[in-house]
């Protein structure tokens, strides 16, 4: 399931490779494509190898995967994140797609991201995953009160407001975050994974229930899933 790289620099590659392929594909399929892409630090050297792709930039829509409900001016923004390490160079053509709404609740914001993601054909072609240590992705954290909902393949592909979490639980902020079902059908999406511990995580997660555990749900659900790690991290 896993595949396994020897070091940062050919991890980062192969990354990128996939998922400028399945771009490729798209644009010449559709004359457009949608790159959706996790936040943290781990995606930033496949970021960047990726703006490097020759692709028709212009031809592509870019967004978080998730997002803090944040506007981009914070360093907590993962929309910033991508404008900063991927639109760069010839990427910099590309369109930004933010999740976050100024002004309004954090259900509203993600009402609005369902409409703008259904403007520009409702779905994704291609997807960086992260994962945190605690096996969430996206922003589909295990307790969380939306944990089923994003989960649940029985619901179309949307977008949902996810609340703060309690007592100490994660997450520390409201996000907004695609559910599994948007993933579904992309033309690849790539879960990138550095680090013994995190490779523990994903093997241990692998096996748990899909309705209530994101790995998972999203090994179940996704066919165009790689899952690629290297020990450095």
């Amino acid at each position: 399931m896993i595949q396994s790289f020897p070091s940062p620099d050919a991890w980062a590659e192969a990354a990128a490779d996939r998922l400028a392929e399945a771009l490729r594909v798209a644009i010449a399929e559709r004359g457009q494509a949608v790159f959706a892409g996790a936040g943290g630090s781990t995606p930033s050297p496949i970021y960047r190898r990726l703006a490097g792709a020759d692709l028709d930039w212009s031809r592509v829509v870019v967004l978080p995967v998730d997002e803090r409900h944040v506007p981009e001016s914070s360093p907590d923004s993962n929309a910033r994140l991508l404008r900063e390490t991927l639109m760069t160079g010839p990427a910099a053509a590309a369109t930004l797609l933010p999740l976050h709404h100024a002004a309004v609740t954090v259900d509203r914001s993600a009402a609005l991201a369902a409409r703008a993601l259904q403007q520009v054909g409702g779905r994704v072609d291609a997807a960086l995953l992260g994962m945190g240590e605690d096996g969430h992705i996206l922003s589909i954290f295990p307790g969380s009160p939306t944990l089923k909902s994003l989960l649940s393949p029985k619901l179309k592909p949307t977008v949902l407001g996810v609340p703060k979490g309690r007592d100490g639980l994660a997450p520390s902020l409201e996000r907004i975050s695609l559910n599994i079902p948007y993933l579904k059908g992309a033309g690849r999406v790539v879960l990138a994974l550095t680090g013994a511990k995190k490779r523990e995580v994903f093997e241990r997660e692998l096996t748990g229930d899909p309705a209530v555990t994101p790995i998972a749900a999203l090994v179940a659900s996704v066919p165009a899933l790689d899952v690629i790690w290297t020990e450095a991290g």
